[in-house]
């Protein structure tokens, strides 16, 4: 039985009108006309309301490459070193920890310094985390009661692309927060380098993610939240095996077998002391990119005032 389909407004104005982008194999793109926001429309609704994501379970998230790649001790590390920049201690809320690597590799290097806790609603990849160690929260983070005491952080690692409704989500989290607590948003970077070269064929555009970001429209969705100010925006990670791969495909969408496969691959390389001016070169090359906003992903580091 096809997937009911769910029509949306802009995620980050709200504005009802659009303009078509592209049309990826179903997956229909769609342009805000009043701030370029782009955005999936309309939207399966098991993807709309997450229950799709227990089924990834075993093909992605639990897959050996997968976890493999994401408890190498070089994992989070970019992301690690803006975190503690600027938060140094406190309560910490991971929002769609899946797994729970960062919090592991965070509390690994940092043991002491930090009360964390993940949030999911993928059963399967909370069991894991659970088995490492990892405290975590079997439920919504729009409907669970966190109690009185105000928390430091709150973290959305590749999580506001998933959402019908980032705001709101970020709204929530920024009530969540102490007056100077800090939340934290990586999303793909749809002005990348990837992105420019490849189009349609660049592989991170595909069902799960609703959202497709620039350091621009996620700076303006910031703007609509209460009581918030920027402190950071950045552009980081570089994979070029992406771009190789991506340009020779016909633009169908990878199975998931394959991008944990990739990951693996990739982080393998990150520990091989005979790539070692490979990865010199490739983080020249990152920084750049960084510079000028065309890195695979965008982040922001916001502020509660």
């Amino acid at each position: 039985m096809p997937a009911r389909l769910l029509q949306r407004p802009c995620p980050v104005c709200a504005g009802p009108d659009h303009t078509a982008l592209f049309n990826k194999h179903g997956l229909q793109l769609v342009r805000c006309r009043h701030c370029s926001m782009v955005y999936v429309n309309p939207v399966e609704e098991d993807w709309a309301d997450g229950s799709r994501y227990d089924q990834l379970g075993t093909p992605f998230y639990l897959s050996p490459d997968k976890l493999q790649s994401d408890y190498n001790p070089v994992r989070f590390s970019r992301e690690i070193r803006l975190f503690r920049r600027f938060v140094p201690q406190g309560r910490v809320l991971d929002v769609g920890c899946s797994t729970g690597a960062f919090l592991f590799h965070l509390q690994a290097r940092y043991p002491g310094e930090y009360e964390a806790t993940g949030i999911d609603v993928s059963g399967p990849a909370l069991d894991h985390a659970e088995s490492k160690g990892v405290r975590v929260l079997r439920t919504s983070f729009l409907d669970t009661d966190f109690g009185p005491a105000p928390l430091d952080a709150i973290t959305f690692w590749a999580v506001a692309e998933h959402l019908m409704d980032p705001g709101r989500f970020l709204r929530r989290a920024m009530e969540l927060l102490r007056p100077g607590g800090r939340c934290f948003v990586l999303v793909p970077n749809f002005r990348s380098l990837a992105v420019r070269l490849l189009g349609q064929r660049y592989r991170y555009i595909f069902p799960q993610h609703l959202n497709y970001f620039t350091a621009g429209t996620l700076g303006r969705l910031a703007s609509t939240l209460p009581a918030t100010r920027v402190l950071h925006t950045t552009s980081m990670h570089f994979n070029p095996i992406v771009i190789v791969q991506d340009a020779r495909s016909d633009g169908r969408f990878v199975p998931d077998e394959e991008r944990a496969r990739l990951l693996r691959k990739t982080t393998g390389y990150k520990n091989n002391p005979l790539l070692t001016p490979v990865r010199h070169a490739i983080s020249g090359v990152e920084a750049l990119l960084g510079t000028c906003g065309l890195a695979d992903n965008t982040v922001l580091a916001l502020e509660r005032r």
